[in-house]
């Protein structure tokens, strides 16, 4: 029987193979189908071989000598055992090279840069397309040949499953432009079957780890990232069948770790995917230590890469993110302290992608399980987030207001800390939500009368909560002294004093005000100063009527010509001002958005609405105020510089000049002439009470 089993093992392989007995009789079907397998690629005539490829062999070849092989096996064999034949066909395809001597598997490479410098690009096209010829329309066979042959031939050492010591996109960086035009076409090729290659990626790397010597997985790393750089939401598709083997394999850190390095690579190329893959995979490994510190690296990296955190608005909710306040600042918990501090590092970006874009319509529903957690024995730095948080709810959403009346009665001793909190942070706080705040705390002012009326089952907390809001009513209704109010009536009282003294007495020299001040020594030395003023004005205006007309005349004569060049540098000066800053213009507004991201991702919320809101009053200025004022100040400009030469008679002079100076003056005095005397009739009428 053993001879008869190995005949055609001699015949096609050039060696003999032992056959174990089984227990079940031999001839059977069963046994006849095993054995086929067991002998597919050995079989054939040597006069002409199928050809075998350098890749872990195409499972289509294997069926197509399966079937040639199945009427050549000898029917007297014994059957093998089912452990041996699982084991055969599990590395059947690593060992058919060995046995048709087509290919000899290469040695592992000092590094993969080598590797890949040393891979035939030519010799994998060829094996793609004849995979691709024999096989035209089973793609989910192109793209496994595709990943046997690149992990076959890309033997080198790797470090850990993480590739902690390279960069975020390791391996795939170092493929040449050529080799990703080649996956990349594949990949196009194959759309409808991408999301079980990806399956089949992932776990054919996780058999490769069962092994003792195992091989190096570069080739199914490389094309896991190259499928999920560009459709990230293959490795989205099914995130609970993913958790499931990191619950199934806890006791195997390598495994889990090279899931969750294949899953986090879709964050790499889309914030969303990798805060959904953050979320179903990573959150609930949180708390195991061997795999607590790739997801809080992942994490950093993650939001690092992507600063601008908008296109994750919405991802984050209340279920998600209280477990990771907990994590940040809770004490004692099953992270350390150093992984705690770099997620607690993280929290404030994780806050603003949780309040999303428009806070004002979400933070209710975050208030009662800040409420819940601001116990008096919280720890301080959580109990500050907490309170500030509750804040920042009670000024943006004015729900929330409506959901701590519900709360109140049941957590007295949080909301007396937060009552206090509001009192601290009085002249800080928000004074849009003053009105509904003063509601409420009325509100909680009558339910602790009445809490307090029915015994002293909770009289410290509500004594707390009493205290807390007389206090807060009091300086709700209390007011700082108006001292500009004060001022501005001392100054018109002055001023009407000054008034009617003056007509009581029918002038200035004989009213008290004018006694005072003379009694003082302030009037003469007042006198004294104006007389000095006034003479040294009038020498002035003499001296500049005799002088200025041939100055001017001379001066003009001598700097008209550079003048006319000045005007026209001016004006080119002024043309290329305003190019550049158009151009400037452009680039601030292409740059303004990138700049808002950055900030929005590393700045408190507080310091962004007050950003926002300077932003948009400089551009209502600008529009409404700046622009139409320079227009009118340009037009008016304009006429005025018309009429002038029109009353010029076309020709401008410097005696034109004079007379529109003169006449300006003296309009401007009689202008303000008369604006005083008015002032000065109605401030009298005011006074004596007409």
């Amino acid at each position: 029987m053993a001879a008869a089993g190995a005949g055609p093992a001699s015949a096609g392989g050039g060696r003999w193979e032992v056959v174990r007995k089984g227990r079940r009789p031999a001839g059977g079907p069963g046994s006849r189908r095993a054995l086929g397998e067991a002998n597919a690629g050995r079989a054939l005539p040597l006069a002409a071989p199928i050809a075998t490829s350098d890749t872990i062999f195409e499972l289509g070849f294997e069926r197509m000598m399966k079937k040639q092989n199945k009427e050549q096996v000898p029917p007297a064999s014994a059957p093998e055992q089912p452990q041996h034949r699982r084991q055969q066909h599990a590395g059947k395809s690593a060992k058919k090279p060995l046995a048709n001597g087509a290919a000899v598997k290469p040695g592992k490479c000092r590094s993969l840069e080598e590797a890949l410098r040393a891979l035939d690009l030519a010799d994998l096209q060829k094996e793609l397309e004849k995979s691709q010829s024999v096989f035209p329309g089973n793609p989910s066979v192109w793209v496994k040949d595709l990943a046997g042959y690149l992990n076959y031939k890309l033997q080198a050492p790797q470090s850990d499953p993480l590739l902690s010591q390279h960069p975020h996109d390791y391996p795939y960086c170092l493929v040449s432009k050529e080799l990703r035009n080649i996956i990349r076409s594949l990949l196009g090729k194959a759309s409808g079957v991408l999301e079980l290659f990806f399956d089949h990626c992932i776990y054919t790397m996780l058999q490769e780890l069962d092994k003792t010597p195992g091989e190096s997985l570069h080739g199914y790393r490389i094309c896991i990232q190259a499928l999920l750089l560009d459709r990230p939401k293959i490795a989205t598709t099914n995130l609970g069948k993913y958790l499931e083997v990191l619950r199934s394999h806890q006791n195997r850190p390598a495994k889990c770790l090279t899931v969750l390095w294949a899953l986090g690579q879709a964050g790499f190329a889309d914030l969303h995917e990798g805060l959904r893959v953050w979320l179903g995979v990573m959150l609930p490994v949180l708390g195991i230590k061997s795999l607590s510190p790739y997801a809080v690296t992942y994490l950093d990296r993650l939001l690092l890469m992507h600063p601008n955190l908008t296109k994750g608005f919405g991802m984050i909710g209340p279920k998600d993110f209280f477990p990771l306040l907990d994590f940040a600042f809770m004490p004692n918990n099953s992270l350390p302290p150093s992984l705690q501090e770099q997620l607690r590092q993280l929290y404030p970006r994780l806050k603003v992608l949780a309040f999303g874009a428009k806070p004002e319509a979400t933070l209710h529903t975050y208030f009662p399980s800040f409420l819940s957690r601001a116990t008096p024995s919280c720890p301080p730095g959580m109990k500050k987030e907490l309170l500030t948080s509750m804040s920042q709810c009670l000024s943006l959403d004015p729900l929330s207001f409506s959901v701590w009346r519900q709360l109140y009665t049941k957590h007295l001793s949080q909301s007396s800390l937060l009552l206090n909190h509001l009192l601290e942070s009085w002249d800080s706080g928000s004074k849009k939500a003053r009105q509904s705040l003063q509601e409420t705390v009325r509100s909680f002012k009558v339910t602790n009368e009445e809490l307090a009326a029915r015994g002293p089952s909770a009289d410290q907390d509500v004594a707390a909560c009493d205290a807390a809001c007389k206090e807060l009513l009091r300086r709700m209704r209390g007011r700082g002294f108006p001292w500009s109010r004060l001022l501005l009536v001392l100054l018109v009282f002055a001023a009407g004093f000054f008034l009617h003294d003056v007509r009581t007495h029918g002038s200035f020299k004989a009213s008290s005000s004018a006694r005072l001040l003379r009694s003082s020594g302030i009037l003469p030395v007042v006198q004294q100063a104006w007389q000095k003023v006034s003479q040294c004005c009038l020498d002035g205006y003499r001296w500049l009527e005799q002088t200025l007309p041939a100055c001017s005349a001379q001066a003009i004569a001598v700097l008209r010509p550079q003048l006319e060049l000045l005007w026209a540098k001016s004006v080119e000066l002024a043309l290329t001002a305003s190019e550049w800053s158009c151009s400037l213009l452009v680039q601030l507004h292409d740059g303004v958005p990138w700049l808002l991201d950055w900030l929005r991702s590393r700045a408190p919320q507080s310091l962004l609405r007050f950003a926002e809101g300077v932003r948009e009053l400089l551009l209502f200025l600008v529009r409404s105020c700046l622009l139409p004022l320079l227009e009118c100040l340009v037009a008016a400009l304009q006429r005025g510089w018309e009429r002038c030469l029109d009353s010029c008679n076309g020709e401008l002079s410097w005696d034109c000049v004079r007379d529109h100076l003169a006449s300006f003056t003296y309009s401007s005095w009689v202008y303000v002439q008369n604006t005083t005397l008015a002032v000065k009739n109605w401030a009298l009428a005011m006074i004596s009470g007409r």
